[in-house]
């Protein structure tokens, strides 16, 4: 039901695109706009990781610039059956970080500093495993295909109000051309928060269950969602049709569970989590981040090195 609501919606999404043309050239300009996504969408489809990881300035860390990082992914994949994904950090204050890639032998995932930074070793794994989980369901397509339907959405919206007006034209006129502008993207926006809301409630289950814990991925998002509404990140400001893609919101201004989130609530993700760990007989806690570990994984093996998280 959740693939077919999405599916559901990103054609939604694709007709919206098609009507906004229509208002701007008549049929040829939905025949344009038809053929415009369809570009978009296959160039989103190659270059997805890389604009976003560009966009973010994220550089690649390996087993020997950033080991436990590495190494901490690499045994998640494994747990959920995944070929090991790239691994990016953002130089970020900002706790956060979020998937991308056009399936799963191309994904990549992302972390700033600031989680690193803040989490225990417990919570990033439930962090990254939430971003596995986005991987595993391939939604860091859909996520990534949505955020450029929506931007290119809101820039023909403007590149109408130019033309709108002109009496010469079949354009919708001023009054049009201002009302088209303000909405068209706005019911882009709705269309990708739904789509983003309801990805986010699946990645979280599946996450947990990928670690095995999900009150450590409760714990983490407790933490993520505290300091990103004081810690403020400004590539994201810039460029928010990508907030979705992040694990909680990075925006400033967000806090309900409403139409206009680009997230479920935290508070609603943490209670499902809890549910969860009811159902699974794992009510264990994360310990807190300068508590002193063992040399060991979350999960009871050897995890070699020690690092910042383990």
């Amino acid at each position: 039901m959740n693939y077919f609501r999405t599916a559901l919606l990103l054609a939604g999404l694709t007709a919206l695109f098609m009507g906004v043309g229509y208002l701007i050239g008549g049929g040829t300009g939905a025949v344009i706009a038809l053929i415009v996504a369809a570009a978009t969408n296959l160039f989103t489809y190659w270059n997805s990781d890389r604009m976003v990881l560009s966009m973010y300035g994220a550089h690649q860390v390996d087993a020997r610039s950033a080991p436990d990082l590495y190494n901490l992914v690499a045994e998640l994949a494994q747990r959920a059956a995944l070929p090991m994904p790239r691994v990016f950090v953002m130089d970020e204050a900002q706790p956060n970080a979020f998937a991308t890639g056009r399936n799963p032998e191309n994904a990549a995932v992302a972390v700033t500093t600031g989680l690193m930074q803040q989490l225990s070793r417990e919570e990033l794994a439930g962090v990254i495993a939430h971003e596995l989980a986005h991987i595993k369901h391939h939604d860091t397509l859909t996520m990534t295909i949505t955020a450029t339907i929506a931007g290119a959405i809101s820039m023909l919206a403007q590149f109408g109000m130019f033309f709108g007006g002109n009496r010469n034209n079949n354009g919708p006129g001023i009054i049009g051309s201002i009302a088209m502008m303000i909405l068209a993207p706005l019911g882009a926006m709705l269309v990708q928060m739904a789509i983003s809301r309801t990805r986010e409630y699946a990645a979280d289950n599946y996450g947990a269950r990928i670690v095995g814990q999900p009150m450590w991925l409760a714990s983490a998002l407790a933490k993520i969602e505290n300091s990103a509404h004081q810690v403020p990140n400004m590539e994201a400001e810039r460029n928010p049709a990508t907030a979705h893609m992040f694990i909680i919101n990075p925006l400033s201004g967000h806090g309900v569970d409403n139409l206009f989130a680009t997230h479920p609530s935290t508070a609603n993700r943490i209670a499902a989590l809890q549910q969860l760990a009811a159902e699974l007989g794992t009510q264990t806690a994360p310990r807190p981040a300068g508590a002193s570990y063992p040399p060991r994984s979350p999960w009871g093996g050897s995890s070699g090195q020690r690092g910042p998280w383990g």
